[in-house]
C-alpha cells in the first residue's frame, strides 16, 4: 500500500484491529503514535515495528475511560501539527445485561466508545482543516445495526456510525475524509475478553483482522463513509435493517438461544 498519510494516531493499538492498523500503516511508511492501556504491549509492538520498518513509533499509554488521561491525549493531538490520520479504535464488549450492570460498565463504555472519539476527533480536526487534508476512522461494528448485541454496545457503535456520516457531511469540501468501519466477527482477542464462546459460531462468519484493515484503508481512498467488510456482513446488515425482514429479526432477537449464540448473558 502506498502511504497516503504521514502520521497516524491509533487508540486501542496494543491488540486486535488496532495492532493490525499499526502493522499495515508502518509497512506503508506512516509514522505512528500508539495508544492503549497496556504499556508493556505498546513497547513490544513499537520496538518490533521500528526494527522492521523505517518509521517513527511513539507510544502514549492511556486509559480513555479516565477523564484526565483522555484530556492529556487530546492535548497531545492538538500539539501534533502533522497528524493527518486518527483511528478511534479503542473499545470493549460488555459482559452483562444493562439492567444487571452494577459496576459502571455501561458508563465506561459510553466514555470509551462515544466520549473519547468525540473529544479526540475535535482535537485533531483544526490542524487537518488548516492543511486541507486528513482522515478519521471510527471503528464501529455491524452491531450498530443489530438488536442482538446488547443495549449499550449496539447503541454506542450506532453512535459512531451516525457520527461519522454526519461529520463527513459537515466537513464537505474541506479535504477531510471520515469513515465508520463496521466489521463483523473478526479473529482477535476481543471476544475472549468479552467472555464470548467462539465455538458456537460457524467458521465461515469470521474474518481475519488483516483483511478487515486492508479493506478499511482501501475504502478510505475511495471516500466511503460506512464500510462493512465482507459480503456476508453486508448481507447480514441489510437483512437486519430491511423492512421485509425487520419483524423476523426482532422476533429472533428475543429468543434466548439466539442471544446465547450472540454472547448475550
Amino acid at each position: 500500500m502506498k502511504a497516503a498519510y504521514r502520521k497516524a494516531l491509533i487508540t486501542g493499538a496494543s491488540a486486535g484491529l488496532g495492532e493490525e492498523y499499526a502493522r499495515q500503516l508502518a509497512a506503508a511508511g506512516v509514522d505512528l503514535i500508539l495508544v492503549a492501556r497496556r504499556k508493556d504491549r505498546l513497547e513490544d509492538l513499537a520496538r518490533g515495528l521500528s526494527q522492521k520498518y523505517p518509521v517513527s513509533v511513539e507510544i502514549f499509554p492511556a486509559d480513555l475511560s479516565r477523564d484526565h488521561e483522555l484530556s492529556a491525549l487530546a492535548e497531545k493531538i492538538r500539539q501534533t501539527e502533522d497528524l493527518d490520520l486518527l483511528i478511534n479504535n479503542a473499545g470493549f464488549g460488555g459482559k452483562s445485561k444493562f439492567y444487571k450492570d452494577e459496576n459502571g460498565e455501561s458508563e465506561q463504555m459510553v466514555r470509551v466508545h462515544v466520549l473519547a472519539p468525540v473529544i479526540l476527533t475535535r482535537a485533531a480536526l483544526p490542524a487537518m482543516i488548516r492543511r486541507g487534508r486528513g482522515a478519521v476512522i471510527n471503528v464501529s461494528s455491524v452491531a450498530a445495526f443489530s438488536p442482538f448485541s446488547g443495549a449499550m454496545y449496539s447503541s454506542t457503535k450506532a453512535f459512531l456510525a451516525m457520527f461519522s456520516v454526519n461529520l463527513q457531511n459537515e466537513l464537505h469540501g474541506k479535504g477531510i475524509k471520515v469513515q465508520a468501519l463496521c466489521p463483523g466477527l473478526t479473529h482477535t482477542e476481543f471476544h475472549q475478553v468479552a467472555g464470548m464462546n467462539k465455538e458456537t459460531i460457524p467458521g465461515f462468519l469470521w474474518m481475519r483482522a488483516d483483511r478487515v484493515v486492508r479493506i478499511s484503508l482501501r475504502a478510505l481512498g475511495r471516500n466511503k463513509v460506512i464500510v462493512i467488510p465482507g459480503c456476508r456482513n453486508r448481507i447480514i446488515s441489510f437483512l437486519m435493517r430491511c423492512p421485509w425482514t425487520f419483524s423476523l429479526v426482532q422476533w429472533l432477537s428475543r429468543r434466548s438461544w439466539v442471544r446465547k449464540m450472540a454472547a448475550m448473558k
